[in-house]
């Protein structure tokens, strides 16, 4: 039973699927029927008259309304058992044309049973050709043409005409089985295409959701590297800024600075890993800061300039022209472009000097000109490879890569990054002699004379408060960071390894401020953070300041939402928590109005 009843219903939706074909293809020649009885009514008025040829075109047009009507209707209800009702309707109007061939063939006229079988044959060509699609549809709606042509042969029987006649029949018949084939075979072919494509289209519907699958987990897997990398990051440069609190020489100093900025630049590095989606799609971000010159040049080169001196060769800097004190630019994304170039020089340079030079043109009291020039005395680069220069994982010197490493891909990066900064990277070179490159660009001026140096990093706060501070943190060297750094300034500490500890703690001891890592054993700080929110205790309202590696924006949003009061990004920015803790008196307020990501947050 299961069966006939599926059977019963395939053949009814085959039938639907027919009729519906049947219906879009006459509905969107309909204007034509109209065209076509005009030109039947013509033929007829030579030989029928005009009052017979008029009567004939004013009652099929008529019919051929009213048919226009019901295919209207029924277009979108063939599924509803009126698919029948459409070859009804054709077949019946269908009768009114074939009048149009009997009145011709009874007519006096010499021409009138030529013009008789003519019509015949356009009235088959008519139907078969809107209907190739559905044969069965096209015998069933032309049948009163089929009754026709019987007609013909009976009343021609014992006539002349009669074998004539018969003879006409497979010349007729063939050419409409052709009609039909030929529509068939293409029909076949477009659904065939189409098939074709929308199998393509789910492929490429699939390809598209493991794509989207495999860039959610680069992005998770990237947010674990970051936070992995950051926390030792963190143990390092903040063990730096503990040390350059001791008494040191100025050498001392010197390579303090040295561990300090290399440590900023591996962190700028972290940074351009988490925007690998944004590269990837051509939309780097650049930040538009206040860059001291001055600092720039010493950070560009203070590690080149020692790698230099351990190879043997000398390193200069020189500063030419008008170059002011302070611009408006990227400073990671130009720092970047500096160091590319100078680590090429001294890398591809065994003896001699590698020079770097900063220029400046004055164009207006806002506006100036920089020049970037660093030359070495290396081995040089022929003219013909000059042109490959700055193609993407190409080396001058295949042998460089054996020996220095490398992927060949930061000149073309440093360039790129220089045009997206409206500049260029321009190159010199002269083999056996150097290579000088030039990094150019425009950049809006802030102030062309000597700036105030800034003033040393404290936990200090206004009148000397002492704060009672609970550290949550797992790392070991990260609590030792802040817990020095915070009672140098007079503040008492509490410390604990994971969230359970922090809040066993705060059930008993009511803190001024709660510095909460995000990763942790046992229980995370958002958690934690959640409970203290959540519960009654004498830290219910304490200001919660979050660290996490983690610079995603949808983390520092999880963290507020949380209930923190603040967000920082390892490793930590002393500055900016010297300046949430000089807020901490002003309660939870103070320290959301401090912080700009829940200024963000409440804006949005």
């Amino acid at each position: 039973m299961v069966g006939g009843e599926t059977a019963t219903a395939g053949a009814g939706s085959a039938r639907a699927s027919e009729a519906a074909q049947a219906l879009t293809a006459i509905l969107q020649t309909q204007y034509l029927r109209y065209l076509i009885i005009a030109t039947w009514a013509l033929g007829l008025i030579t030989t029928v008259g005009p009052l017979a040829g008029a009567a004939w075109f004013v009652a099929t047009t008529a019919a051929g309304l009213l048919r226009s009507a019901v295919e209207r209707q029924v277009q979108t209800r063939v599924g509803d058992g009126w698919g029948l009702v459409f070859p009804a309707v054709a077949t019946i109007t269908t009768c009114a044309w074939a009048v149009a061939p009997v009145l011709a063939w009874h007519a006096p006229h010499p021409f009138s049973q030529a013009l008789a079988i003519a019509l015949i044959v356009s009235g088959y060509v008519l139907v078969f050709s809107q209907l190739r699609q559905s044969p069965k549809q096209a015998l069933l709606i032309s049948s009163p043409y089929s009754v026709v042509t019987v007609w013909f042969l009976v009343s021609s029987w014992g006539t002349p005409t009669f074998w004539p006649l018969v003879g006409m029949i497979p010349p007729i018949g063939s050419g409409l089985f052709v009609l039909v084939t030929m529509g068939l075979i293409r029909e076949a072919r477009i659904n065939e295409f189409q098939d074709h494509q929308a199998h393509l289209i789910a492929e490429l519907e699939a390809a598209r959701d493991k794509a989207n699958a495999a860039s959610a987990a680069k992005s998770s897997f990237l947010g674990v590297i970051s936070h992995e990398l950051r926390t030792p990051m963190n143990g390092v440069l903040g063990a730096a800024q503990l040390m350059s609190a001791t008494n040191l020489d100025s050498t001392q100093r010197e390579y303090l600075s040295i561990i300090r900025n290399s440590g900023d630049s591996l962190l700028g590095l972290l940074n351009d890993i988490l925007d690998m989606t944004k590269i990837e799609a051509g939309k780097m971000t650049f930040e538009v800061v206040d860059v001291d010159m001055a600092e720039l040049a010493r950070r560009g080169s203070a590690a080149f300039a020692a790698q230099a001196e351990a190879k043997g060769i000398r390193f200069t800097m020189a500063t030419e022209g008008e170059v002011p004190k302070v611009v408006r630019g990227d400073p990671l994304r130009v720092g970047q472009v500096i160091q590319n170039l100078l680590s090429n020089a001294v890398k591809f340079t065994d003896q001699g000097e590698v020079r770097y030079i900063i220029r400046g043109e004055r164009l207006s009291e806002r506006r100036c000109r920089l020049a970037f020039e660093v030359s070495d005395s290396g081995t040089g680069i022929a003219p013909e490879d000059l042109a490959r220069l700055f193609q993407p994982f190409t080396q001058v010197d295949n042998s460089s890569t054996r020996r220095f490493g490398g992927t060949g891909l930061g000149l073309t990066i440093a360039r790129r990054m220089a045009q997206i900064m409206n500049g260029d990277i321009s190159v010199t070179s002269e083999p056996g002699v150097g290579s000088t490159f030039t990094f150019s660009c425009e950049a809006e001026v802030v102030s062309w004379a000597e700036a105030e140096p800034v003033a040393a990093i404290t936990a200090e706060v206004g009148g000397g408060a002492s704060l009672k501070v609970l550290v949550v943190e797992d790392h070991p060297v990260n609590r030792m960071i802040l817990e020095a750094w915070m009672t140098s300034a007079g503040h008492v500490t509490a410390s604990a390894e994971n969230g359970e500890l922090a809040l066993d703690l705060a059930r008993d001891q009511a803190f001024d401020l709660i510095v909460m890592d995000v990763n942790m054993p046992v229980m995370d700080g958002l958690t934690a953070t959640r409970r203290l929110r959540s519960a009654a205790g004498p830290n219910r309202e304490t200001p919660i300041v979050v660290l996490s590696a983690s610079a995603r924006h949808e983390d520092h949003e999880a963290g507020l939402a949380a209930g923190a009061d603040a967000y920082l990004n390892k490793p930590i920015d002393f500055q900016a928590l010297a300046q949430l803790m000089a807020r901490v008196g002003e309660g939870r307020e103070g320290v959301r109005a401090c912080s700009p990501e829940t200024r963000e947050s409440a804006a949005a």
